[in-house]
């Protein structure tokens, strides 16, 4: 690959090999002599038995990154996407020189700053004024640099009342505030994100959105790493998909995400859900198939225009439970969630489970405008636990045909996702006093236009 002389980041034949069973996840620990010296003996001891039984005397091992090549470009924003386990963070830490590769090179060219898990790069027994002075220290700021922005640091966090507590007494999203207002006003050339936005609430996301979409006009890089594909249609230009260490696509975000959820979305057949589903809860109970059907419960793909569909569940629940609400969430192709229902809507009593299998169904009457859709199916319990969340659970696509052909989208550009129930009243005249109203009215604004154009 040749390096050009815009280029920031510029990654060949990277590889990262995490051994298996090592203690504390492969992270080296400290420990006594005694420690040490058994150790020793046993992986010596572990090696000759090995050899007795025809291994080659290596650990097993993973590669989370196997033989990574790509080239940013100096204002660069690139989205990093990819399903969990798919070497997104690991990438990041190698380029942040927190992880050693095993394999190949990443080389750097500016000041790099990086925001990855919570609380990477603070030290806990320090105060949040030091931690934000020690971060810029390690950017390679001056004093004076880091003093010129740091009223701007705390006000962008939220957190001036607690600037002088211990980091380690800070929740996790004032870790965030905190970690995200230092690497972005300390203004690096670099600067890497990782999923930690998550943790914020929805204000404070959109708020560091908004701060990076500021760094990209300025002309610095981002290499962005998020579930969120909205988020990064939104901020990124270009993407990486990354599947078991390797780039599978890199290009325009659009084709590259639109790739990403064609797989993620693709529903199993019958409508089982696969072993692999990404799926959260307790798991007091799982839903095992999720099927998408007209009034006639055949099974579809694609919806008319305004046509009403069900959704229908079959549940395996492992022990009784009681307080249980379903619910459905339509998402689009980037992820923005469009349109929910529950079983508690209108005063839905909710549902009470016995071990066994159940079958469970909604009709939906949702006027989504044409595009592709996944569904999110879940089971919560009343306390606030989520007893089976399943993402893509089904798809389909609306079309821009009613099922009688006399209805659609009539529209070449579809503004929103869901068509709202109105009523229209036809255009009537004003009456003479109201007329005379809006004359006088425009006529000011257009007098005071003029003046300050005059001014």
């Amino acid at each position: 690959m040749r390096l050009m002389m815009s280029t920031v980041v510029n990654v060949e034949h990277l590889s990262k090999r995490y051994s298996i069973g090592l203690a504390g996840g492969g992270v080296y620990q400290y420990g006594s002599l005694r420690d040490s010296i058994a150790a020793a003996a046993t992986s010596a001891w572990g090696r000759l038995l090995r050899k007795h039984a025809g291994r080659d005397g290596h650990p097993d091992h993973i590669w989370a990154l196997d033989d990574v090549s790509f080239a940013v470009e100096c204002g660069e924003v690139v989205g990093i996407i990819g399903r969990n386990g798919a070497g997104k963070s690991t990438l990041l830490k190698v380029l942040s020189r927190i992880t050693r590769p095993t394999r190949g090179f990443a080389d750097i060219c500016g000041r790099l700053g990086s925001l990855l898990e919570v609380g990477t790069g603070f030290h806990p027994e320090l105060t949040g004024r030091e931690n934000i002075y020690l971060n810029g220290a390690i950017l390679g700021m001056r004093r004076q640099e880091i003093n010129t922005r740091f009223d701007d640091i705390v006000s962008f966090s939220g957190i001036a009342t607690f600037l002088d507590t211990p980091v380690k007494r800070y929740s996790s999203g004032m870790y965030v505030r905190l970690a995200f207002a230092v690497a972005a006003h300390l203004e690096p050339d670099i600067l890497l994100v990782d999923e930690v936005l998550a943790v914020g609430d929805a204000e404070f996301q959109k708020k560091c959105l908004g701060k990076m979409q500021s760094v990209v006009r300025q002309g610095r890089t981002i290499l962005f790493v998020s579930h969120n594909m909205a988020a990064v249609k939104n901020l990124c230009t270009r993407a990486l998909l990354l599947d078991a260490g390797r780039v599978v696509t890199d290009g325009p975000v659009d084709q590259v995400v639109e790739r990403y959820l064609d797989v993620a979305r693709k529903p199993s057949a019958g409508g089982i859900v696969p072993p692999d589903a990404k799926r959260s809860g307790t798991g007091e109970a799982r839903i095992r198939r999720v099927e998408l059907l007209d009034r006639d419960d055949r099974p579809v793909e694609e919806l008319y225009f305004g046509q009403p569909f069900r959704i229908r569940m079959t549940l395996e629940v492992l022990t009784s439970l009681q307080s249980v609400i379903a619910g459905v969430v339509a998402a689009a192709s980037d992820g923005t969630e469009v349109a929910c229902a529950f079983s508690s809507d209108r005063g839905g009593a909710p549902y009470s489970l016995s071990p066994g299998w159940h079958g469970l169904s909604v009709e939906l009457a949702v006027p989504l405008l044409p595009r592709p859709y996944s569904f999110a199916v879940s089971l919560s319990r009343t306390d606030g636990y989520d007893v089976d969340v399943v993402d893509h659970a089904a798809r389909a696509s609306v079309l821009n045909a009613a099922a009688a052909g006399s209805d659609g989208y009539r529209w070449s550009t579809v503004h929103g996702f869901v068509r709202a129930a109105s009523s229209w009243n036809p255009p009537a005249p004003l009456d003479a006093t109201e007329a005379e109203a809006m004359v006088a009215a425009q006529t000011a604004l257009e007098s005071r236009r003029e003046y300050r154009e005059s001014d």
